[in-house]
């Protein structure tokens, strides 16, 4: 922002200068009268007069006349508008929790059918991942990642590991995973059942057809503690594949607790703040305002009420034509995991700080 009034006043300046010097040569070839006559009642030099033979001026003057109009014609530079139009912002749009329910996959298959590439981060361990599955390696605009799970927060909705009764330190009495990260952690998880489950995960989105590009995690339950993380880099390692937020991406805000009915506009308002000085990371999660998905709870206090209005809310806005507006106005392509690791490789990755 600072930098485009700079250059606005710079080319304010500019202009004030180059139409100073216009009028001085036009009143410096303003016909010269005696000495002993006056000029008439229009005191100021006539441009008329530029119009016929015997008052043109000299070939210098009119040379530097011309060349001081065409610059006042010539449109300013689109880098004197905004410096950062000829280097737009780097932006990754990704969507989490695909697999959830029908009313979820429906969501992504219609911003699948949009056009507009995003990463779709799959929950393997859940009942509509084979649907999932399915379809979304189908569309080119879409990248693929696998999201690491070790919790289900939802009271109606329950899902436990690919292993089962293998990972006991990682379920509940009935075998369902653990609502939350807090009570995962409290449950003490053993690390090689931890490590056993994630690759099964990773395992089965690979039987099911997928190509993924990419893994991250939901809830950060994977990459609770230091112990963790280094299972999910060492299974990142192992499948040759991405992490997200290791290729230097930044959170650049979110629209999650926007009510329902602001979150095109807030979205809007986020695109226009992005800069081009880092690689901005926006989060999604969508789906359909479906009766399944209202009849959800979340058990986690930061859990939203009304949760799929919210989920829909996120939807309408990535689909909105002023959200496709905003992005073209400052000339944002997004790019998907798919294109970071074609860019930076693997090897590019650090751990995020």
């Amino acid at each position: 922002m600072l930098w485009a009034l700079l250059w606005a006043l710079l080319w304010a300046l500019l202009w004030a200068l180059l139409w100073a010097l216009l009028w001085a040569e036009l009143a410096d070839s303003s016909p010269r009268l005696p000495s002993s006559q006056t000029l008439p009642t229009f005191h100021h030099p006539n441009i008329l007069h530029l119009l016929f033979p015997d008052h043109l001026m000299s070939p210098n003057r009119l040379f530097r006349f011309l060349v001081l109009a065409l610059l006042l014609l010539y449109p300013l530079p689109a880098t004197a508008q905004s410096p950062a139009t000829s280097d737009p912002p780097i932006l990754l749009i990704r969507c989490d929790d695909a697999g959830l329910s029908q009313g979820v996959n429906a969501a992504f298959r219609d911003l699948a059918e949009s056009g507009l590439p995003f990463s779709a981060s799959v929950m393997t361990v859940c009942p509509w991942f084979p649907e999932a599955a399915q379809f979304l390696g189908r569309y080119p605009n879409v990248s693929i990642g696998v999201h690491l799970t070790l919790n289900a927060e939802w009271r109606e909705l329950r899902w436990g590991p690919i292993r089962g009764s293998d990972g006991p330190s990682l379920t509940d009495s009935l075998g369902y995973f653990l609502p939350s990260r807090a009570l995962l952690m409290a449950n003490n998880p053993k690390l090689d059942e931890v490590e056993r489950e994630l690759r099964s995960q990773i395992q089965r989105a690979l039987s099911a057809g997928l190509k993924p590009d990419y893994v991250d995690y939901h809830m950060g339950a994977a990459v609770g503690t230091p112990e963790l993380r280094a299972i999910v880099e060492k299974l990142a390692a192992e499948f040759r594949l991405g992490i997200s937020r290791y290729f230097g991406e930044e959170d650049a805000g979110a629209v999650y607790r926007v009510e329902p009915h602001l979150k095109t506009d807030s979205l809007v308002a986020i695109i226009g703040r992005l800069t081009n000085a880092k690689r901005n990371l926006l989060v999604f999660h969508i789906s359909h305002d479906t009766p399944e998905m209202r009849a959800l709870t979340d058990q986690n206090i930061s859990g939203l009420p009304e949760m799929s209005k919210h989920r829909e809310g996120e939807l309408k806005a990535l689909l909105s034509a002023d959200v496709r507006k905003a992005l073209a106005a400052r000339g944002i392509t997004p790019i998907t995991y798919r294109d970071l690791v074609a860019k930076d490789k693997l090897e590019g990755m650090k751990r995020p700080q």
